[in-house]
């Protein structure tokens, strides 16, 4: 008879910590985020009074814009430090996609023989603090560069940390110091594109969960076979061989994801594409009487973005925010060629179900949809 070893042979089911080392991903992002200072004077308690004000403005300025309107109740902006913003974050991530991490968990698997049971504590705990390690050292960096966020996931935490708008205050008054901005029309500037997000998914009902569900789906079809990895060589050589860069589209993530896996993936990225675009033009658009110095805002956050070199723009790439900097512009173009065509009224279609929404191609290549949702009897009602 085989010796075989379950995982509740080898390790007691309360020894199950998860495939990430949470606690030490926040340690270490916390670490990160400490190295940049806090501008002085800076008093969170007057920065939060005014993201309170301004959010509120901001909320009717982006209704009365798009003609959406939250069912949630008024917006509630937190001004957060750095370590709050990756609290949050963290604490996100857990909730959504710590279940499927976990799954590649090494003591989660069943082992065939003794020994590979034996070795998969150590090398699993080995394994947690790495991968903990480098999260932590990504949300570190990305916590100095952050000025706002939309927290779209319901927790399960008290109802006064949940549906926020997040601004890292640190983050926003360096900003308005490096460039002499206008503090109240920059933080009201700031807000509109939040407060966007936010009635993206709370003003249109099925977003949220649709969103989720894409997400979800991409996780939950992970696939802890090694091989995976041999393919992602493969594919990356024939990537730069091509003359192509294989980190351009979707990350390291692209690398390992099956092709069912991608197709997912693309659905993400165009829908974020589509909201990010969204996003800008609203705080563009909406502000446009409210904030004399939008223009000027608009054009330092877009170079800002495309600032970042050496050994931090190959981190964006590993980890897809070069990509995702790609979906403000694609979205931004996308909207521009909609509304050319057929005016606010036709991009409005794209808010009606998941099945009129752009797909990636399409958002490339905007007369596709354009010519998709005018011409299809099913989507044109």
């Amino acid at each position: 008879m085989t010796d075989t070893v379950t995982v509740t042979d080898s390790v007691p089911a309360t020894d199950h910590p998860g495939a990430v080392a949470w606690d030490t991903a926040e340690r270490v992002a916390g670490w990160v985020g400490s190295r940049s200072g806090v501008p002085a004077p800076y008093r969170p308690d007057l920065l939060q009074q005014d993201f309170e004000e301004l959010t509120a403005q901001a909320e009717e300025l982006v209704a009365d814009s798009t003609g959406l309107r939250s069912s949630s109740g008024p917006a509630r902006a937190r001004v957060t430090d750095r370590a709050g913003w990756v609290h949050a974050n963290i604490s996100s991530f857990q909730r959504l996609v710590g279940p499927h991490l976990d799954r590649l968990d090494p003591t989660r698997l069943p082992s065939t023989n003794r020994v590979t049971a034996l070795l998969a504590g150590p090398l699993a705990i080995a394994g947690r603090t790495a991968t903990g390690t480098q999260m932590g050292l990504v949300l570190g960096w990305l916590s100095t560069r952050v000025l706002g966020q939309y927290d779209l996931l319901l927790t399960e935490d008290a109802v006064e940390d949940q549906d926020l708008v997040y601004f890292v205050g640190p983050n926003v008054v360096a900003l308005e110091k490096m460039h002499g901005f206008e503090p109240r029309e920059f933080r009201l500037w700031l807000a509109l594109h939040e407060v966007t997000h936010r009635c993206q998914f709370t003003a249109i009902p099925w977003m949220r969960d649709y969103f989720v569900s894409l997400v979800e789906e991409g996780l939950g079809s992970l696939d802890p076979d090694p091989s995976r990895f041999a393919e992602a060589l493969k594919r990356m050589t024939e990537e730069i061989r091509a003359g192509r860069n294989p980190l351009r589209d979707n990350g390291a993530l692209g690398l390992v994801a099956t092709p069912e896996q991608l197709e997912g993936l693309h659905r993400i990225q165009a829908l974020m594409s589509l909201l990010e675009g969204h996003g800008d033009v609203t705080m563009d658009r909406a502000g446009a009487d409210a904030i004399p110095s939008a223009a000027r805002f608009s054009e330092v956050l877009r170079q800002r973005r495309k600032q970042t070199r050496g050994p931090a723009r190959l981190l964006q790439q590993l980890i897809g925010i070069e990509a995702k900097l790609r979906q403000y512009e694609e979205g931004e173009r996308f909207i521009s060629a909609v509304e050319d065509s057929g005016g606010p009224e036709l991009l409005d279609r794209a808010w009606r179900g998941p099945e009129w929404l752009p797909s990636l191609v399409e958002i490339r290549n905007p007369a596709e949809w354009i010519s998709r949702v005018g011409a299809s009897p099913a989507l044109s009602t």
